[in-house]
């Protein structure tokens, strides 16, 4: 375990780096992990940890230590807290930060369940959509140029693993990418060609578009739809975040494919 004490150390500067810069975990194809249980996903996911980064608190913690244990080939730099929370992408930091590759992007062919995120800017929401797409056992998300960074530190904590169960692409061109499929897209929405959530079968392969926070779908997602539909909503509210407004559809969906093959 190396030691380190100093704010100028190279490692902590490159860390520092990717915590704070897009750019640089874009160029670089690399991003961190901070936290035991994002570390544990991607140890499941077959992720390759290639440093540990741990404060003086977190190595007194026995699931930290345990972490340790079951790497002794990576390399563990052991640094003072207020070092560690200088190099940490997180307000609270964990007391451990692993350093990965980003895992790369493939053409393969679309599953029968897929999201597209639409300019979804925040973290925070991105992250939480994520982490619920891959609980409802969604295969693909496709992210257009707009959304927040995808292995963005922070996304990757709200995601809490949900990342390693996806297979996620960044800045698509939705159009191109969902030529030829053979299914619904589907996009929420109000209006006369509108119909509830609740009447729409869903069993089948589905696309689901969801946009960002305010303005919603861009115009030429919007005109991917095959299928607008809306969540009845009885109170007095006047709309739903896309987070959950994505949980509330993507569980329909569930809901749906979980009865027909009880059925069966």
């Amino acid at each position: 375990m190396k030691h380190v004490s100093s704010r100028d150390n190279a490692l902590l500067r490159r860390l520092r780096r990717l915590a704070t810069s897009a750019r640089e975990r874009r160029e670089s194809g690399l991003t961190l992990l901070d936290g035991v249980h994002l570390v544990e996903a991607a140890e499941a996911a077959g992720v390759i940890l290639q440093e540990l980064l741990v404060s003086e608190h977190g190595v007194q913690q026995p699931e930290i230590d345990a972490l340790l244990a079951r790497h002794p080939g990576v390399a563990v730099t052991l640094v003072p807290d207020t070092l560690f929370a200088h190099a940490s992408p997180v307000d609270s930091p964990s007391g451990v930060l692993a350093l990965i590759a980003t895992p790369p992007e493939t053409d393969a062919s679309l599953s029968s369940s897929v999201i597209v995120l639409d300019g979804v800017q925040d973290p925070g929401n991105l992250g939480t959509i994520l982490r619920t797409a891959a609980a409802a056992g969604v295969g693909d998300a496709l992210l257009t140029t707009g959304c927040a960074q995808a292995w963005a530190p922070r996304t990757l904590r709200a995601g809490m693993g949900g990342h390693f169960r996806l297979h996620i692409r960044e800045r698509v061109d939705v159009s191109t990418a969902l030529a030829g499929f053979q299914g619904r897209i589907v996009a929420t929405g109000v209006g006369a060609n509108a119909r509830s959530l609740y009447e729409t079968e869903l069993t089948g392969a589905v696309v689901w578009l969801f946009g960002a926070e305010g303005a919603g779908l861009s115009p030429a997602v919007a005109a991917l739809a095959t299928d607008v539909v809306t969540i009845p909503m009885p109170g007095e509210v006047e709309s739903l975040n896309v987070g959950a407004a994505a949980a509330v559809c993507l569980f329909e969906q569930v809901r749906q494919r979980l009865g027909t093959a009880l059925n069966r």
